[in-house]
């Protein structure tokens, strides 16, 4: 059985779908079955591995909605080991359809449609990564019952730590009401500037906090890092000798040994 891992930080800009993207793609490097879930309306995840959004027929939000079986939604990438649900701007839309089921059926609930999605289809996989959305809506709730961890991107910029107490409420929330089993699968430190007091602090600041819990791989701050997507590529596809490449290699690998 799969094990699921959300990557949230309701603070947008820390790094959270580029390491979605490039750490699935890594671990399909390493020899593990990876399912990325998009859950982001922007759909910068399904354009980042490659999928041109405009050629889609279905998405997250037909599985979700139940008008398609979850199967249905799954695509294979071009990269090895690594398929994906993509997204569309759609899904912005999910809410208002949540609420019309509500009305529909007594019964229903909006919080555990993902869970639905992926309780049949996690069993083909080793990892399903899912790319939260930049907040703390109903998609991130979803991602959070259907999850076994959660794992945080933080920024090494001033703020870092801003807005983590309350993503650390929600999740205590959602352990208390919604998913009892959900654990803090761990912190990776993003974009670091190594050239600056100022992110080697919070990198300190970040490991006092967290303890334990950070990896030891950080996650430099690199040209070719943020251009990757752009040409539909996890980076270690788009420049195999990139420092990035090796980072998010790593933090795969510290992934799977904490797994194991």
């Amino acid at each position: 059985m799969g094990k699921i891992i959300s990557l949230v930080n309701q603070k947008g800009g820390v790094g959270k779908t580029t390491t979605s993207i490039n750490l699935a793609a890594s671990l399909g490097l390493l020899g593990k079955k990876v399912l990325l879930v998009d859950l982001d309306p922007q759909g910068n995840t399904t354009t980042g591995v490659g999928i041109e959004k405009g050629d889609l027929n279905v998405s997250i939000y037909d599985a979700l909605i139940g008008t398609i079986k979850p199967e249905e939604s799954v695509k294979k990438t071009k990269f090895k080991n690594l398929s994906i649900i993509p997204s569309t701007i759609t899904l912005a839309g999910i809410d208002i359809e949540f609420m019309e089921k509500t009305r529909e059926d007594s019964t229903f609930f909006k919080g555990s449609q993902l869970k639905r999605v992926l309780y049949g289809l996690r069993d083909n996989y080793d990892y399903v990564l899912i790319d939260c959305p930049p907040s703390l809506g109903i998609l991130t709730i979803n991602a959070l019952t259907a999850s076994d961890s959660v794992l945080i991107p933080v920024q090494c910029e001033y703020f870092a730590l801003e807005g983590i107490m309350q993503l650390l409420n929600t999740i205590t929330q959602a352990r208390k009401n919604l998913n009892p089993t959900l654990e803090i699968e761990g912190v990776v430190l993003t974009m670091l500037d190594s050239r600056t007091n100022l992110g080697l602090e919070v990198v300190e600041n970040v490991r006092g906090f967290f303890r334990e819990r950070v990896y030891d791989t950080i996650i430099p701050r690199l040209i070719r890092l943020t251009e990757a997507p752009s040409h539909g590529k996890p980076i270690a596809n788009y420049d195999p000798t990139s420092r990035g490449t090796e980072a998010y290699i790593n933090l795969a690998k510290e992934v799977i040994a904490r797994n194991e």
